[in-house]
């Protein structure tokens, strides 16, 4: 198994990021929040998990090793895919999934685009006591802001990484900024998805 890349980063789609390891472009799927860290021609390492199909090889990148475990053990659920593991992991991050299945918030695990509440409700109850007890601070935030850069900074600079022009950064920021106040807390992975889908739209 491919446990982790690390090399400069070649390229970088709305879902997808190419770390040149070795003269060999590595594409790796990876959630908004972790695209959002990454920066083209600047050095990344991703820890990843190696999913292997018949007609296909799929390489899924994370910020850390612990998103990389939740990942792979999310998949143990019955009906919970890879594609589905990453979606829970781009809403929540590891701790925040740990406290919704502590506590039997199926509210939580519905907020995930694909689950429904017998989904949530098989999650809770094959999940319990598997994922362990939170690991960081902020764990019921999911991915959040750096300390000293706002949510706005972080969101355009993702966006211009991603290969968008100033102005339709600027566009896609305006666009989600209603989004973004009305949260306590705003989680710029989510605001990058909802960024990423109004440019879509404009387009």
């Amino acid at each position: 198994m491919i446990a982790f890349v690390s090399g400069q980063v070649a390229a970088l789609a709305p879902d997808t990021a190419v770390i040149e390891v070795g003269g060999i472009g590595m594409a790796v799927q990876c959630a908004p929040g972790t695209l959002a860290g990454l920066r083209i021609g600047k050095p990344a390492r991703l820890a990843t998990s190696l999913v292997v199909r018949e007609d296909s090889l799929t390489l899924y990148g994370f910020a850390d090793e612990d998103e990389r475990q939740v990942f792979e053990l999310l998949q143990t659920v019955s009906g919970v895919g890879p594609r589905l593991a990453q979606t829970m992991l781009a809403v929540h991050a590891p701790d925040a999934l740990r406290i919704a299945v502590a506590t039997g918030d199926e509210k939580a695990l519905t907020a995930v685009p694909g689950i429904g509440k017998k989904g949530a409700q098989r999650l809770l109850l094959e999940l319990k006591d598997r994922l362990g007890e939170p690991v960081g601070p902020g764990a019921a935030t999911g991915i959040g802001t750096p300390v000293g850069t706002s949510w706005r900074e972080q969101l355009h600079a993702a966006l211009l990484g991603l290969g968008y022009a100033t102005r339709e950064a600027d566009e896609a920021v305006a666009a989600v900024t209603p989004q973004a106040e009305a949260a306590d807390e705003p989680n710029v992975g989510t605001l990058l998805r909802a960024a990423l889908q109004s440019l879509n739209r404009t387009r």
